[in-house]
């Protein structure tokens, strides 16, 4: 969805295989294998988690193309082989099969996230195996990456991003200070929340009025500096993701789809 005059703002949700949506997300009874379908009739785009844990086969990453409209964008996460096991180094053929993966997707396509653990602090080896890293992207790949811990939070670490093309990614985790730099031509922004607190996905159980009115002056702000905007809810930051994507869309004034229109009357799926 494109704002008046502005950038092609995509607000999903990170994942659509959730159990505890059906009955409030998806219809009553909905079968497994129509989640994604009716998940894409909702919103525009979604970031993949499933990726993080190991590339994907060929007639998954089929399946995820035929089940989805022309429109529609996947976000990928960087296997945790990449990110975490080996924190980059000598990684750069990796991502390049990874990328090969995904080829099917074509141009639905949309960043990579590079999400660094927490302990993964900024010091001069870590700043040389991030510049090589993404000095070994292939070209035609959008990145984005997240870092956990705040030592990131510096110049240097924007500068060394605006080099490469790549996006800070904002994200919304813990106790990590808020960072809204722009280093792309498109922003990628992230609301976790924290695992340990809500158990169940059905509903929302988090007030999060201030983080969303924080994060809309941010991203209107933003906006004019941009192309293109992915961002994506997990449950665990307001306990059911796909009301918090509808809520901010809302609030950036762009149409909505209400997951219940599209239940069917009659029988169950």
């Amino acid at each position: 969805m494109t704002a008046p005059s502005g950038p092609r703002i995509l607000l999903g949700t990170q994942g659509w295989s959730y159990r505890d949506w059906v009955g409030s997300f998806y219809p009553p009874g909905a079968k497994q294998e129509r989640w994604l379908p009716f998940y894409a009739a909702v919103f525009d785009t979604v970031e993949l988690d499933t990726t993080f844990y190991h590339p994907p086969k060929p007639a998954v990453v089929r399946s995820w193309d035929e089940h989805t409209p022309a429109h529609f964008r996947f976000s990928a996460k960087v296997p945790e082989a990449i990110t975490h096991t080996a924190r980059l180094a000598g990684m750069g053929e990796q991502l390049k099969l990874f990328v090969r993966s995904l080829a099917r997707l074509g141009d639905k396509l949309g960043p990579l996230l590079v999400q660094m653990p927490a302990e993964f602090e900024r010091d001069e080896g870590a700043v040389g195996l991030l510049e090589r890293f993404l000095a070994a992207a292939p070209a035609d790949v959008r990145l984005a990456v997240e870092f956990r811990h705040r030592s990131w939070h510096v110049p240097q670490t924007y500068e060394l991003l605006r080099r490469h093309r790549a996006a800070f990614a904002w994200t919304e985790w813990r106790e990590l200070p808020r960072a809204t730099e722009v280093t792309a031509d498109f922003l990628y922004l992230r609301w976790l929340g924290d695992r340990r607190e809500i158990e169940r996905y059905d509903r929302v159980q988090v007030d999060r009025t201030r983080s969303f009115e924080a994060w809309e002056a941010d991203l209107r702000r933003a906006l004019p500096d941009v192309r293109e905007v992915f961002g994506y809810f997990n449950n665990h930051w307001a306990g059911h993701s796909p009301a918090s994507a509808n809520e901010m869309k809302r609030r950036l004034g762009l149409a909505t789809v209400s997951p219940k229109e599209h239940w069917p009357q009659g029988e169950l799926w």
